[in-house]
């Protein structure tokens, strides 16, 4: 199975969290790491997207082919994370569009790093891998927006 993290780009401020925007840099992000993402996504990836406005914006610079997982909404826990995107034992690959320190905490989880979290710059991609009968997780992508 193959997980890519990827954190929802820069958002503006706001007192509703969920209804917040992309900023004009975080659509920019957005549009950067979705243009990479469509050279080496797999066709039948699935994407699952917090309903949070930042993360659907985030997620519709790739397609607008998504499934909104409450799930992994701000502050969702690990194991929820985890549960909806089926780790370890899916097939095939599934990219989340979430938030951070959820999205770090998940990635600590999984590379087993004895952190709480680590921190996963917003419009990034983390790209994790677990190949079927192996116990160790291999990182295969790391990447920061000003990188695409």
């Amino acid at each position: 199975m193959d997980l890519i993290l990827w954190r929802h780009a820069e958002a503006e401020e706001g007192t509703d969290d969920l209804a917040r925007n992309l900023t004009a840099k975080g659509r920019q992000q957005a549009e950067s790491a979705a243009a990479f993402l469509r050279r080496h996504l797999p066709a039948e990836t699935r994407i699952l997207v917090s309903p949070a406005v930042r993360t659907k914006q985030t997620a519709s610079a790739l397609t607008e082919r998504y499934t909104l997982t409450p799930a992994i909404a701000p502050d969702a826990s690990v194991h929820a994370v985890l549960k909806s995107v089926r780790w370890p034992d899916a097939e095939g690959t599934v990219l989340v569009v979430g938030h951070q320190p959820t999205l770090g905490a998940v990635a600590a989880s999984i590379l087993g790093s004895g952190h709480e979290s680590l921190r996963i710059k917003k419009g990034a991609l983390w790209w994790l891998s677990r190949r079927p009968g192996s116990t160790e997780p291999t990182v295969k992508l790391i990447i920061s927006p000003e990188f695409f």
